[in-house]
């Protein structure tokens, strides 16, 4: 068998082929023309949806994943458009079949993962919270530092960063104490069976009124709620705007002015009382009933 019977059928394919590539480059020219102008319109379609989100958002992040998706949903776009100038709509079919699959698999594999995007671009579109917002979520209560599309960072009051899952932000429940804009400061207080009641609440009421944060537009509150055991308890509320005031200093202050108006007026606020009994009995005094070996044993 000659060299040339053996190299015949393959240089047949190779010319064969070198033929279909002449005949296919009109269109492999026009696939690839089409690819370069589908990349400059997807681009373009970037830029123009990002500068039209920013106007409308103010969330950097939503903007940048939105603006992303139109990208790559435009150059999918050219690429099949080039495939079909290529004639190739079985490997288009193939393509989409396969991406179906492989998202399917990659869905299961990663769904926590997918999850807290879903969540991430959730709070971002509703705003449920920004970063500096003071919230309580998941047993954490601090300010929101960052939120990004997966996590978000919260400090709390002694300094630690937490990195809390965007899908736990979005399914359990979350409290937002800056949004709005106001809070009340609230605090019990023990009033003596033996004062008058009405004098205490207006010297409560009047020494609250001064503090400097209080919101002017609310009346300070006060209602008598319980008779407890040694005093009768009632209940101090007023409004500052927040987080502009400082929660705590305002509350410390009501406090040290309520503490301070009562001693001044003479009202007693009274504290828990214990009366041990030691079963003395028939007017002997508590030295009198105790053993003598056990007053030996003390000295």
């Amino acid at each position: 068998m000659e060299l040339q019977d053996l190299t015949g059928p393959a240089t047949d394919k190779v010319s064969d082929w070198f033929d279909q590539l002449i005949a296919m480059l009109p269109n492999i020219v026009a696939a690839v023309v089409a690819l370069i102008l589908f990349w400059i319109a997807a681009r373009i379609a970037k830029r123009i949806l990002e500068s039209m989100m920013r106007r409308t958002t103010r969330n950097p992040q939503i903007t940048a994943i939105t603006a992303n998706v139109l990208y790559v949903a435009v150059l999918a776009g050219g690429l099949m458009v080039a495939l079909g100038i290529l004639q190739l709509e079985k490997t288009v079919t193939s393509m989409l079949a396969g991406a179906g699959i492989i998202g399917l698999a990659l869905g299961f594999a990663f769904q926590d993962l997918a999850a807290n995007l879903m969540s991430g671009v959730m709070l971002a579109t509703s705003e449920p919270l920004r970063n500096g917002d003071l919230v309580r979520t998941n047993d954490y209560f601090g300010t929101i530092q960052s939120v990004h599309m997966r996590y978000s960072i919260l400090r709390t009051f002694d300094g630690q960063l937490v990195r809390i899952p965007n899908k736990m932000l979005f399914d359990e429940p979350l409290t937002n104490y800056t949004q709005p804009g106001e809070r009340r400061i609230e605090f019990d207080v023990g009033v003596s069976y033996g004062d008058d009641l009405e004098r205490a609440r207006e010297i409560a009421i009047a020494a609250v009124s001064e503090i400097e944060e209080r919101d002017r537009q609310r009346d300070v509150e006060i209602y008598y709620v319980a008779f407890d055991d040694y005093a009768i308890r009632f209940s101090l509320r007023f409004w500052i705007d927040f987080p502009d005031q400082d929660f705590l200093q305002a509350r410390s202050e009501a406090i040290v002015r309520v503490k301070r108006a009562f001693d001044e007026a003479g009202i007693t606020i009274p504290f828990p009382i214990r009366t041990l009994d030691f079963e003395t009995v028939g007017g002997r005094t508590l030295a009198q009933a105790i053993p003598r070996s056990m007053k030996g044993s003390s000295s």
